[in-house]
């Protein structure tokens, strides 16, 4: 079953306003689709994940499982989220233990979400 990968590409992670540069969000997602999505999981924009304070943030979520959000990402970061987001797909449950989880999500987690239902 799909997993979704969320992007918040209004991110701006305290970058001032500049029309001329795109928002590190936008550039995060665009580095994660350029590597492109690993099986069982789907990249997709959105507007905003609430964490202005801790962008750029992306979030993990898919049905029946528990979600998470997670700051702080920058495009360096893609191929690790990628890695996070493929051993995320692959539970039923969303639960990836904690030893087995990239240094990246252990660390930059900003919430932890139940399944609903």
């Amino acid at each position: 079953m799909t997993v979704t990968l969320h992007v918040c590409i209004t991110c701006r992670a305290n970058e001032p306003a500049n029309d001329a540069t795109l928002p590190m969000g936008a550039r995060l997602h665009r580095a994660l689709t350029d590597l492109g999505a690993p099986e069982g999981v789907r990249i997709v924009p959105v507007e905003c994940l609430s964490a202005c304070g801790a962008g750029a943030a992306v979030a993990l979520s898919g049905p029946g499982r528990w979600s998470y959000a997670y700051g702080h990402m920058t495009e360096a970061d893609a191929p690790e989220i990628l890695q996070g987001a493929a051993a995320f797909a692959t539970t039923s449950d969303g639960l990836v233990p904690w030893r087995e989880r990239i240094a990246i999500f252990r660390k930059r987690s900003l919430a932890r979400i139940p399944p609903i239902g």
